[in-house]
């Protein structure tokens, strides 16, 4: 029975060895293999842009891909999140800096969020589990334009091409940028314009002169006033004396008598 037991824990350490083997190959097959993947946006499915890329390259290196394929400048953050076949984001992989996101987990209260890993730090057959795995592409927080991605081939690498590369490409892109176009300026309406400008000018100084004439009449007028007034203060002394002359005539009539 020992000798038995023996051959079974020999055997089973053989299988399970063998296993492990087979994964191993398994696994540098997909890294030294090349995905080909699929991407269309979400709200127009007629822009297809297909892309092949090595198992060993990362998800940084996907992202840049795709920007190059749309023709968009890769300057703002972006995230892959692994999909089922019903579009449900699950772990997100992101250029973004990871050491700022202020996720606490040490804090039971909150609710677990998908794991987040570093696009620069994760190989595309790191996470592919399915052969027609299903990715979202987010790009751009404040526009959200959005991809929806598809692996569609597992393939061998060729040694000459250089990889990442886009294989097919259908449909144009929209603008990541609106461009907005100032309306033609009218040379007419400068003219007159300035004709315009001119005429307010003259009439602005016409008003001044007008006024500066007003208000040296004004000061005319009352110096007028002011003769006048005397002229007639004068009068009425005149007028005071003839009369205080003709009463002393009269009393000397009377002395006479």
């Amino acid at each position: 029975m020992t000798g038995h037991r023996t051959k079974l824990h020999l055997f089973d350490g053989i299988e399970f060895r063998w296993r492990e083997i087979i994964i191993f190959a398994a696994r540098q097959f997909t890294i030294m293999a090349v995905y080909r993947f699929r991407a269309v946006f979400e709200d127009n499915e007629d822009v297809i842009r297909e892309i092949e890329i090595q198992g060993k390259q990362t998800y940084l290196q996907l992202h840049t891909a795709i920007q190059e394929a749309i023709g968009f400048d890769g300057t703002k953050e972006a995230s892959f999140f692994m999909s089922d076949d019903y579009w449900r984001k699950g772990m997100e992989i992101t250029n973004r800096n990871l050491a700022t996101d202020d996720d606490d987990d040490d804090d039971y209260r909150r609710p677990k969020k998908n794991p987040v890993k570093a696009a620069k730090d994760t190989r595309i057959a790191d996470v592919i589990d399915d052969p027609h795995q299903k990715l979202i592409y987010v790009f751009d927080p404040a526009v959200k334009w959005t991809l929806l991605i598809e692996l569609v081939r597992i393939v061998q690498d060729e040694p000459k091409v250089v990889y990442p590369r886009t294989v097919k490409s259908a449909g144009a892109a929209p603008k990541q940028y609106k461009t907005v176009i100032a309306p033609p300026v009218d040379e007419d309406d400068d003219e007159e314009d300035d004709e315009d400008k001119k005429a307010r000018e003259k009439l602005f100084v016409a008003e001044e002169e007008y006024d500066e004439n007003a208000a040296e009449g004004a000061e005319e007028d009352e110096g007028g006033t002011e003769t006048d007034d005397s002229s007639d203060e004068s009068g009425e002394e005149g007028e005071e004396g003839e009369d205080a002359a003709e009463e002393f005539g009269s009393e000397g009539d009377q002395d006479d008598y």
